[in-house]
């Protein structure tokens, strides 16, 4: 296969490695972007996270929170000028509302919204403003409490990264410090049972092909691989990470002795793994203007 200057930087922006580090990955991966990325890690050339879940893209993430029912959305626009002005964040915080009673992104877009569709208000707003806005995601939990946290809140509810934690038990404020603490961390799942299991055939492999660059005996590789995948869930699964509040307990641990239980959580960041064409200010100006 062929491999293009574009898929070079690409693998580039994506992994962090040189030029002629990331064409060889793609050599001998036969141009398979993901291998490319394992490849590097493998010699050590690349960083584990990638670069892909970065914000890339305008607008807001809404939350709402009813009893026990919390809901998150996410409403794209192509500039932030949109994302600041007060009718579109009361637009967003008025669809996170409608969306507490839906099932699935298709229920709120047709939910009711001041005698109209939530997409119909939606159509109106991208034609009287003459950008395009998205609907991008929703995402809805339930516990016997609903804890939330908006990072870099624009008003009450609405912010660049929302944060919902389902919970079983009262919540005597720990709900919100576990939800901060996923703001920062992004936790890939809440236990090890819930990790998609590719991921972790994919770190099993890296880790594996890692271990035995030292040369050493397969045995003791085994015990490297059982520890090193041990620290892996430690890192990414959210009960076993160090509470950011109190590092010397894990979020389970302080879960616990708080008297609560964690069913589960939903993190929404304006942007995830969408790709933008950078502009330059001049430019973003000219084009919020209609020049």
């Amino acid at each position: 296969m062929s491999i293009t200057a574009t898929m070079v930087k690409e693998l580039r922006d994506a992994s962090g490695a040189g030029m002629m580090d990331a064409k060889k990955a793609l050599t001998e991966t036969n141009g398979d972007m993901e291998a490319a990325i394992d490849w590097l890690r493998t010699k050590g050339l690349a960083k584990a996270a990638k670069k892909s879940g970065r914000t890339a893209a305008e607008g807001l993430v809404g939350i709402a929170v009813e009893g026990g029912v919390g809901v998150a959305i996410e409403v794209n626009s192509e500039t932030d000028f949109v994302a600041r002005n007060a009718e579109f964040q009361s637009m967003v915080s008025d669809i996170a509302k409608a969306a507490v009673g839906a099932a699935d992104m298709e229920a709120l877009k047709a939910a009711d919204l001041g005698g109209r569709t939530v997409e119909a208000v939606l159509t109106d707003k991208i034609a009287t403003v003459g950008e395009n806005m998205t609907l991008r995601r929703m995402v809805r939990i339930e516990g016997e409490t609903v804890a939330a946290y908006v990072h870099n809140a624009v008003s009450e509810g609405l912010g660049k990264i929302g944060v919902l934690v389902a919970l079983k038990g009262a919540d005597n404020g720990i709900g919100k410090q576990i939800a901060m603490h996923i703001a920062a961390t992004n936790p890939a799942s809440l236990s090890e049972a819930d990790l998609d299991p590719a991921l972790v055939e994919r770190e099993k492999a890296v880790l594996t092909e890692q271990a035995r660059e030292s040369g050493k005996p397969e045995q003791v590789i085994e015990k490297m691989i059982v520890g090193r995948m041990n620290k892996f869930y430690e890192e990414v699964t959210l009960l076993k990470q160090k509470f950011v509040i109190n590092p010397d307990l894990t979020v389970g641990k302080a879960a616990a002795e708080a008297g609560v239980e964690v069913l589960g959580f939903a993190r929404l960041a304006v942007g995830e793994g969408i790709e933008k064409v950078e502009e330059d200010f001049a430019a973003e100006v000219a084009k919020t203007a209609g020049l």
